[in-house]
Parts: C-alpha cells; structure tokens; sequence
C-alpha cells in the first residue's frame, strides 16, 4: 500500500473514531490510546506512522504535543465528571535532545488545584518517552470551565489497543463536514511533510476547522504550541534544536485562519530565544509562546 493511501486510511479511521462524542479529531485521528486513566494520573500511549513522522521518521511536534497535553488535561478531568470541559491555561516542555520515534509513552501526574482560587485550576506534570528513552518532560495548568452556549459535551471515550475495531467507512458516506476534512487531508499530501501541510507549519498559518478543533470547536492547543514552535525556528539562521517551549493561553483558537509571528530575542553561540505570538478571528491573541533553542553546531565542536 503506497504512502498517501496508508495516510487517507488513517484519516478515514480518525473520521469514523470522530463519530463517537466525546474526543476531538485530532485525537481519534493519532487513535491516541488511554492505556490508564485515574485520579492521580493518566497513562497515554500513540503508535506514529507516515501521517504523524517525518522524512527520518521521527513523529511530528504537533502529535507529541497533542499527546503530552491530553495525558494532563485527562488526569485533572479525572477529578470531574467525564464529560467535563476543560481548558489548557498555561503549558511548558523542555526537551532532552533524543530523537522522539517509536511508540510513544505520556505518563501524567496530578499535582492538585490551585489553592484559594476562583476557579478550579488543576495542575500537573507530564514526561513522555520513545523507543530511545525519555523525549520530555513539562507542566501543565487547566482550568475547569462550562461548555459555550450552544455546546453539549460527551463523557471522553477512553480507548486503548484492546477496544474494539470499528467498521472502515468508505468516503461516499462521509457529511460534507466530513469531506472538508478528507479535502485538506489530500491537498497535505502534496507537501513534503504531509502533517506540516494538514496542521500548519513553519509558515505559521493554520486553517482553522474540524480537522484541528478541539471539543468546543477552537483550535487545538497541542497543534498551534507546534506552529508557534516551527514558526520560532523557521526565524533562525543556521542549526538550531528546539530546547523548550512555553506557552500562556489567552483567548480560545477561532477565526477561518490562525497565524503565528515571531520575533528573535536573543541569539547567541550556544543559545537562543524566539517570542511568538499566535493571532486569531479579528487579530485577538490566541497564545504567547516563547521558545528556547540550542545550538547543534556549536555542541558539535564541543563534543
């Protein structure tokens, strides 16, 4: 089976996932897997294939933080009912430099609410791992919210390898919203990187919809902390890797179209620094980001 058909499959599959209330699509589309889910923690697992990878295989910043930041939000809602909403206020990861391929493993840690405040703001930790060890560990903040006007929420269904396989739907029984995700999904296979192309890359510019929405419609904060993150590295000249990010929700991702603009703050010989900030319906700001970056030539000589 070629490459774009494997991936339109995959997409296909995340559809029919999609059909259950409860997730979003970009979950179901990573058919993350919720290997353990309770009070104290969450244990999420995702098997990458060339929807989610890279030319050298290793699976795309968009995924790991799609995985990292549902592997805390799962273990705070764990503390509501099922279907709870709730939302990403502030996220940080720091990177250890190994190459993040294979199966990947996010173990989240609840570390309780914020103490005398207004709100039930739930904190807590994650680290996720690949087949060369431990990729990253961070932090999370969510603060427990209603549904929009509008909106009705579904208990998450937790699905894991074990559940069972659900029937392969063929593309003339799709919903027109259905369609629109199956269309972007096949104008991405004409990029080189074919999740770059589905969910926003370097250029910085997300075209909002299904296929990048979280539960309530707003765009999903794991996929805009990678453009911000791709759109902070596209600034820099020479080699550099992502060394962290951290990032402050401020609004909710709506708008046709998010884009992100970053600038260079520092940018020295082993390290630098990029502020990004990701706009979006009217030019509100959605997320202020900032990264920091090591310097991969520089290691080299001093290795």
């Amino acid at each position: 089976m070629s490459r774009a058909a494997i991936i339109r499959r995959q997409v296909l599959r995340g559809i029919a996932l999609n059909r259950i209330p409860g997730l979003h699509f970009p979950g179901n589309f990573l058919d993350l897997s919720f290997d353990r889910v309770g009070r104290d923690g969450a244990h999420l697992s995702l098997d990458p294939g060339p929807w989610c990878t890279d030319a050298r295989g290793e699976v795309d910043l968009s995924a790991l933080a799609i995985l990292a930041d549902i592997a805390i939000g799962t273990c705070v809602r764990a503390h509501f009912s099922p279907e709870h909403r709730v939302a990403t206020v502030s996220f940080a990861l720091q990177f250890i430099g190994a190459p993040c391929r294979g199966r990947l493993r996010a173990d989240g840690l609840f570390q309780g609410f914020f103490k005398d405040g207004a709100g039930r703001l739930g904190l807590g930790r994650v680290s996720v791992a690949g087949s060369a060890g431990q990729v990253c560990f961070g932090t999370g903040a969510f603060m427990a919210l209603q549904p929009p006007k509008g909106v009705t929420l579904h208990p998450v269904p937790l699905r894991n390898r074990l559940s069972p396989a659900l029937a392969r739907l063929q593309e003339k029984d799709l919903t027109r919203e259905e369609r629109k995700i199956l269309l972007t999904a096949s104008k991405a296979l004409r990029s080189k990187n074919f999740i770059e192309g589905f969910w926003g890359g370097s250029r910085g510019v997300l075209k909002n919809g299904l296929h990048a929405g979280n539960r309530v419609g707003h765009a999903q904060g794991g996929i805009l902390i990678a453009m911000a993150a791709k759109s902070a590295a596209a600034k820099l000249a020479g080699h550099w890797r992502l060394g962290g990010v951290t990032a402050l929700y401020v609004s909710p991702g709506e708008g046709r179209a998010l884009r992100a603009v970053s600038t260079v703050v520092h940018q020295g010989r082993l390290t630098a620094a990029v502020r990004t900030r990701v706009t979006g319906k009217g030019g509100r700001s959605v997320l202020e980001v900032l990264t920091s970056h090591v310097s991969r030539e520089s290691a080299d000589r001093l290795s």
